[in-house]
């Protein structure tokens, strides 16, 4: 055994085991133990007392300092021990070499999963703020960061294989031409799942807005990764494509925060002037009576083919149809009585006899 170990240091790394050699490397195993251990206690001492402060703070700066600290790996802070071990020792160019790129290939690596942690932990913190506003938004936001993690160790893997002398450009091409390939077969799959990520970023609509899709309405219930499912008015589940539904001209009135509404009326010819000059404030006193209103104008607009045609526009403020249509029917029932109270006809379609060469032909007038 003493003889094994004797060849290799003197083969592998040209090293005369003499008594000041057996001293340095000796001196070297204990400098990395003690950089190894010493490190290990900082780490837990400081980690340890940053989780306590994080608990009394608002600030999300300091829980990610002890989300990185716990994704400090043991073998990264061994690489670090043995890599100052070893400039006590002499070795030869080639062995030093060795142990410099198994370093970086090490840190490397823990490099990597810190910058995953600090994913993870971003992605997590903005979850958490968006859930209660937004659910739907959960599932794509899971689609960011398993994208963005596969980057991250697809650029840490090529990395690493570049300090270990390995030529990444033709792996890299390599991985271009393939990338089109899958891109193309997968073309409509890849177009949703980006099509989601844009619903997720630019919030065309949310979960629980109601949405009109050409002919097709309904409450929005759930966006996915290729697909958002919207319940429509009569109870059935509307399923759309991302990429389409994208495509689409969309009416969101969960963006909708008061509603223009123009109201036509008509009254019939016969309607004296006086009334006809009445009917504006009428129609004026009939919206601000209503609560949630507010009136726009009032005109009497033309003349129309069998009445007499008044305009007005007027606002409900809220969004809810129900709420309009309430406001609607209680402006319409005090028109009525206020028409009636007046004297004033709501027109009519009417049919009339012309006589045609002697034939009584009917016509509408």
């Amino acid at each position: 055994m003493i003889d094994w170990i004797t060849g290799f240091f003197s083969e592998y790394l040209h090293l005369e085991l003499t008594g000041k050699a057996i001293e340095l490397w000796l001196l070297a195993a204990v400098i990395s133990v003690v950089v190894f251990f010493v490190a290990r206690l900082v780490i837990s001492v400081v980690w340890r007392r940053l989780d306590k402060l994080a608990e009394r703070t608002t600030t999300q700066i300091d829980d990610a300092v002890v989300c990185l600290l716990k994704q400090t790996k043991w073998w990264a802070l061994a690489a670090i021990a043995l890599a100052a071990g070893s400039q006590v020792v002499e070795l030869s160019d080639r062995v030093r070499g060795l142990v410099h790129t198994a370093v970086v290939v090490i840190l490397l690596l823990q490099l990597g999963v810190w910058a995953n942690a600090l994913l993870k932990f971003t992605l997590e913190h903005y979850r958490q703020r968006k859930i209660k506003q937004d659910p739907g938004s959960v599932t794509a936001l899971n689609a960011i960061g398993l994208l963005a993690s596969s980057m991250l160790w697809l650029g840490v893997l090529l990395l690493a294989l570049d300090n270990l002398g390995f030529n990444i450009t033709a792996l890299i091409a390599g991985l271009g031409v393939g990338g089109v390939a899958v891109a193309l077969a997968v073309q409509n799959i890849l177009g949703d799942q980006f099509a989601s990520l844009s619903i997720l970023i630019d919030k065309p609509f949310v979960v629980g807005d109601f949405v009109i899709v050409d002919t097709y309405m309904g409450s929005v219930e759930h966006v996915g990764l290729k697909t958002t499912r919207v319940r429509a008015l009569s109870g059935e589940q509307l399923v759309f494509s991302n990429s389409d539904l994208l495509k689409s001209r969309l009416q969101n009135y969960g963006r909708m925060y008061e509603r223009r509404v123009v109201m036509q009326i008509g009254v019939t010819y016969d309607t004296s002037r006086e009334n006809l000059k009445r009917i504006p404030g009428i129609l004026k006193a009939a919206i601000e009576a209503q609560t949630h209103t507010r009136f726009d104008r009032s005109h009497f607009a033309k003349y129309g083919d069998f009445s007499l045609n008044f305009e007005t526009v007027y606002y409900v403020l809220g969004p809810d149809y129900n709420l309009y249509m309430d406001i609607q029917q209680a402006i319409n029932l005090y028109l009525h009585e206020q028409f009636e109270q007046a004297g004033v006809e709501f027109a009519y379609p009417t049919q009339t006899l012309i006589l045609h060469r002697g034939q009584p032909v009917e016509s509408s007038a």
